[in-house]
């Protein structure tokens, strides 16, 4: 199991703070109990991917626990003059990485954090970006991925045929087109160049079998 914890965002200016970094429309949540959002850099890396809800005065965004504390002090940079304030909340909740797996869900701990688009990570696939909210942070290279078509690579599920780790680097036989995003068995996701998703892919000598996704890709 991975461990989650809750950044707790609230304070008077929280909507106006998170609307002007977050992917997703945070309006959608006077219609809808949470939505998926993400969190990137000035260059479209994501930094944090999960769940916001609405809490008492702020909101509440669902993050690993073991990138909770830097998603904190990364926010507190942007924060300027806005009134509101943050806190780390543990309750001990957890996901089980098997599921997360199986249903295409990345997981964002602090081996994949700034390393992806939200275009790899299949981040509008799974309705967690907003083209017509207005800016935010990295909006200019998300939108112009969407626009152009331009996602070259997109996470995929494999089973591999003995365990392997994240990071590790996939092959096609001539060259390296992707690499392990999460792992958990011999299961896994890992963002793979589009025109390879079908080629016969190996991990060193470990061959890699492709395992449907819940979700139909747009490349």
């Amino acid at each position: 199991m991975n461990a989650l914890s809750t950044i707790a965002i609230t304070g008077p200016d929280a909507f106006e703070f998170l609307q002007g970094q977050l992917t997703n429309d945070l309006q959608r949540l006077g219609a809808e109990d949470e939505i998926l959002a993400a969190w990137c850099t000035p260059k479209g890396r994501v930094i944090w991917f999960g769940t916001v809800l609405s809490i008492d005065q702020g909101y509440g965004l669902s993050a690993p626990a073991e990138t909770a504390g830097e998603i904190v002090r990364r926010l507190t940079f942007f924060r300027f003059r806005s009134r509101v304030e943050f806190e780390i909340r543990d309750d001990g909740a957890t996901v089980d990485p098997g599921f997360l797996i199986e249903n295409g869900y990345p997981f964002i701990g602090t081996q994949q954090m700034e390393q992806f688009t939200p275009h790899m990570l299949n981040l509008d696939l799974l309705d967690a970006i907003s083209l017509d909210k207005g800016c935010y942070t990295g909006q200019e290279i998300v939108a112009r991925t969407h626009y152009k078509g331009a996602t070259k690579r997109r996470t995929l599920r494999f089973e591999s045929e003995a365990p392997v780790s994240v990071g590790d680097k996939i092959s096609d036989g001539n060259r390296d087109v992707g690499e392990v995003l999460n792992v958990s068995g011999t299961n896994l996701l890992a963002v793979v160049a589009v025109d390879k998703a079908t080629a016969p892919l190996t991990i060193g000598d470990v061959r890699l079998s492709p395992k449907p996704l819940p979700y139909l890709h747009a490349d």
